[in-house]
Order: structure tokens, then C-alpha cells, then sequence
């Protein structure tokens, strides 16, 4: 069976909420892993077929963590996960696109293959409070996530990737 890795960070619930609505549906086709982004390591990204990347933009970036991430394991994976499938998730208070943007280059020096354009879900929150404050991200953006999570794992398990 094909295996789907989904590594998120979160801190105020949205990109966890993202997360699990993809691993929830990717399940019916894929093993599939759901991880922090501080607990995988390269590994997890070696044994995985394809990846969800799923991170808050923080002032305009990826998250801290969601780039420690890809700092500790960039060069490990390096030249090891070529040509495998990745779709990336953004929980963003505005915007998304710098966060998007700075993930799929990184799957670029990968060589990972995109195969689909980046979800970004906008919670719209702009004063301190909001921006701090726990998200909840609505049904109807969730099953967008979930979307992404069956597809992905549809075309690890068939083989389309």
C-alpha cells in the first residue's frame, strides 16, 4: 500500500484542523501518516510515496517550526525522494501566497512533483487578538482539505503520481 505523509505545524489550531481533514479522508486509499512538523525526521519523508505540507504563514513566511523542519531534513532528503508527489496547505490571516510560495521552492530543489496548486485558506484574522486567538476553520474550507488528502492518496494508490 502507498504511503501519504502529512506533516503540519500549528499553533492556533487552523493548519492542525487542514492536516486533519486531508488524513481523515487520504485514509480510505493510502497508509497514511500524519505528523508534526517537529517530530518527522528524514525517515518519515524516505519511506513516505508522496506528501501534504501544511503550514500557517507567519508574518508573511512559513512558520518557525514548519522551516526548522525543512532545514533538518533538506539535505538528508536530498537527491533520495525525486519525483514524488506533493501538494502543499497554507492557514493564512491574509494572504498565504509568500508561505505557499517558499514551500514549493523547496520542494523545487527537492525535484518533488507538484500536483496541484497550493490550498490556501484565509481566516482573515488581522488585530493581535485574532491573529492569537484559536481557529476554527468552517466545514466548507475543511472539506477543500479533505479533497486534497482523498486525491492524493487516489493517485498513490493507483499510481497516477
Amino acid at each position: 500500500m502507498a504511503q501519504l505523509l502529512i506533516v503540519y505545524h500549528s499553533r492556533t489550531g487552523g493548519s492542525r484542523q487542514m492536516a486533519e481533514a486531508a488524513a481523515e479522508a487520504a485514509r480510505d486509499d493510502a497508509e497514511t501518516i500524519l505528523k508534526t512538523a517537529d517530530s518527522a525526521g528524514p525517515n518519515d519523508l524516505l519511506k513516505a510515496d508522496g506528501y501534504i505540507f501544511c503550514a500557517p504563514e507567519n508574518l508573511a513566511a512559513i512558520s518557525g517550526v514548519m522551516k526548522d523542519f525543512f532545514d533538518r531534513n533538506y539535505y538528508p532528503a536530498l537527491g533520495r525522494i525525486e519525483g514524488r508527489p506533493y501538494a502543499l496547505m497554507v492557514c493564512a490571516g491574509s494572504d498565504g501566497e509568500n508561505a505557499a510560495r517558499q514551500m514549493a521552492r523547496i520542494a523545487t530543489g527537492w525535484r518533488l512533483k507538484e500536483v496541484q496548486p497550493p490550498l490556501i485558506i484565509c481566516t482573515h484574522a488581522q488585530s493581535p487578538e485574532a491573529i492569537l486567538a484559536a481557529k476554527t476553520i468552517p466545514e466548507n474550507q475543511l472539506g477543500s482539505c479533505r479533497e486534497i488528502g482523498a486525491a492524493m492518496s487516489a493517485g498513490l494508490s493507483l499510481g497516477i503520481f
